[in-house]
């Protein structure tokens, strides 16, 4: 073992004669401890956030959308010019208007989304979300969203009616199932009928669009961009980016403010790394002195205080590891035990769209955060270790 190391070590290791420093040194690989656990929990669930939203989105819709104002006539002829387009996998008509939803005493204003259950398959995850595992409506069937019906207490095979808003027109239906998507603004206010009968209900020859799927889902701003030269306006083309752009954008700005923030706690760790060494510097001045005398020189006092600062940032950066992946793991397993103590929900869904926290612990963001732990306490080293190599080795034995 190389000398430098090995008297580092002790320092490290070795109890100090001053019971103060030890506390600090102490503290100090705490905080990092808690700065780069709370900052991979942190980023994990941000991350999950980032892609459970994603996945909702294109699980309930389709990766592109195509509508037109008044809505689009012979749908059929315009999704066969789709399918002939290149990157384009599977195309699905659909009708969405809003209408009221009444069952017995009570009503609740819906997203009613009339699809075709054979083309919709095809396009999303829709049919994989309902209980029944298919868009199955039967004669007047209608599929609603697990949470709208949890909150009109409604079961299957019961009968409901839909209203236009304007009330002139009314037509019952019967529910045939549930789905559940994972995002609570989606099951709580959508529903599906077949697109007969939407078209009957809301007395429509045209559909209000058509959903497009195509072979790669990050690709679909390039494919969106070869579509514009087709349909040209009164078209609109939608990709699944566009849905709920604020969202993501507002996560992902949220993201960098709390890894920002967060690291702070990291920063502050360092500055008591900083003083405990230098606090360690004053107490070994004397063993510093004869170490110069017997021939080490100032670069070797460099750095074993410099190893000093590694060997409390790996400490901390491997057990905040650790602890971080550990929590972010287990962290709905912690909200339901919070939940079932305190009463307090730590994760409301009809807040936060999600039935569940979500985590995705990448590695990329974990070694990250443990090399910046790392740079910062060998950083707060470099002035302790610049103090201890200047010490005079005649007056550091004289006066240590």
């Amino acid at each position: 073992m190389n000398w430098k190391i090995y008297v580092g070590l002790r320092y490290l290791t070795r109890r100090s004669k001053e019971r103060f420093i030890s506390i600090i040194s102490v503290i100090s690989i705490l905080g990092v401890i808690v700065g780069v656990s709370a900052l991979i929990v942190v980023l994990s669930i941000m991350t999950g956030f980032d892609m459970e939203i994603k996945e909702k989105i294109i699980g309930t819709y389709s990766h592109i959308i195509l509508t037109k104002e008044d809505g689009i006539e012979n749908e059929e002829k315009v999704m066969a010019v789709l399918n002939k387009t290149e990157h384009v996998v599977a195309t699905s008509p659909f009708i969405e208007k809003t209408a009221f939803l009444k069952y017995r005493d009570g009503a609740a204003g819906v997203i009613v989304r009339g699809l075709d259950g054979e083309y919709e398959k095809s396009v999303s995850n829709v049919s994989q979300y309902v209980d029944s595992g298919n868009l199955n409506f039967g004669e007047s069937g209608i599929i609603l969203g697990r949470e709208l019906l949890k909150s009109l207490r409604l079961k299957k095979n019961d009968k409901v009616s839909l209203l236009l808003p304007d009330g002139r027109r009314k037509k019952d239906f019967t529910v045939r199932g549930t789905f559940t998507s994972g995002r609570y603004d989606y099951d709580a206010n959508l529903v599906f009928i077949n697109l007969k009968d939407a078209k009957e209900f809301f007395n429509e020859d045209s559909v209000s669009g058509i959903g497009v799927k195509v072979d790669n889902e990050f690709n679909v701003n390039k494919i969106r961009r070869d579509l514009q030269k087709i349909f040209h306006y009164p078209f609109t083309i939608r990709s699944w980016m566009d849905l709920d752009k604020n969202l993501m954008r507002a996560i992902a700005i949220e993201k960098k403010i709390m890894f920002i923030v967060l690291a702070l706690i990291i920063v502050v760790a360092c500055f008591n790394i900083t003083s405990s060494l230098i606090m360690q510097v004053l107490e070994k001045t004397k063993d510093i002195g004869i170490l110069r005398a017997i021939g080490a020189t100032a670069g070797d006092i460099k750095k074993i205080f410099i190893f000093l600062g590694f060997s409390v940032g790996f400490i901390g950066a491997l057990f905040g590891s650790m602890l971080g992946i550990a929590l972010a793991k287990n962290i709905n397993i912690i909200a339901d035990y919070v939940e079932r103590m305190t009463g307090f929900e730590l994760f409301p869904s009809d807040i936060y769209y999600l039935s569940s926290i979500p985590v995705k612990i990448v590695r990329s963001d974990v070694a990250i955060i443990a090399g910046l732990s790392l740079i910062l306490a060998v950083a707060a080293s470099f002035y302790p270790a610049w103090r201890a190599s200047r010490l005079n080795p005649v007056d550091a034995i004289r006066y240590g």
